[in-house]
């Protein structure tokens, strides 16, 4: 735990740094309120409710998050201290959660950073907040499920733009395979559980679950799944890279 406490508080620091961190969280929180007071009609629906806000959270991640993402490894091998990392006496695997949960982290202080949000929405009306905490959970669960992604895919490269761009490719498969048009390709000839277990895979499908307020123990396990195969994967690739 001591190792992974300190490669946690390496990275995390290393955001803040640079004005990477200022300029990706103002970002995220100009899009957010963009997206949920002008197209989200936050306002004309009267209704009490964050439904606008974080409807548009997965289609945000899909490029925000991947832009955190890509530096976590691929600067690394680039700069080439990666060899320097893995001398230290950490395990792979330390360093792997430490780098995720870093980023992870820093996802999490841009979202908590909405507060005012839910604040908004209380002066307002008399919202349902265990819906809306629970959409915040779902929201926090899907941005680790999105930087795990990233994470094993910017280790497979040197390149930030290339992981930054398989990153996305990857994470919009994930999104749109609870999608009517995309299960209706495999409908004609594929076995229904087979369709049933790509409609599963979706982020929207378990994320708009527990955005409703039901967190649901099926919901979680994907989620954490979903982010422990992926850094098995990680920890994988990078000890493939360590042995060429």
């Amino acid at each position: 735990m001591h190792n992974i406490s300190t490669i946690f508080r390496r990275e995390f620091g290393s955001y803040f740094a640079t004005p990477l961190a200022l300029v990706f969280i103002v970002f995220f929180l100009v899009l957010a309120a963009a997206f949920a007071f002008q197209f989200g009609n936050f306002y004309d629906r009267g209704q009490s409710d964050l439904a606008p806000f974080f409807s548009y959270h997965p289609w945000l991640y899909l490029f925000l998050i991947p832009a955190i993402s890509m530096r976590l490894w691929a600067e690394e091998r680039k700069s080439g201290s990666i060899e320097l990392l893995m001398t230290l006496p950490v395990t792979t695997w330390q360093a792997v959660i430490g780098k995720f949960l870093a980023a992870w982290a820093f996802a999490g202080v841009a979202l908590a950073l909405t507060f005012p949000m839910w604040i908004t929405v209380n002066y307002l009306g008399d919202p349902d907040n265990g819906a809306i905490f629970a959409a915040y959970i779902g929201s926090l669960l899907m941005a680790g499920g999105f930087l795990a992604i990233g994470a094993c895919l910017s280790a497979a490269t040197r390149n930030q733009v290339i992981a930054f761009i398989f990153t996305i490719g990857i994470c919009f498969a994930f999104l749109l395979s609870g999608f009517p048009v995309v299960l209706a390709l495999f409908e004609g000839w594929a076995p229904q559980p087979v369709v049933d277990a790509i409609a599963s895979l979706s982020f929207l499908t378990h994320f708009q679950s527990i955005s409703k307020g039901v967190i649901d123990l099926r919901d979680l396990l994907y989620f954490a799944t979903v982010i422990g195969v992926w850094l098995a994967a990680n920890a994988i690739v990078l000890d493939m890279k360590k042995a060429d």
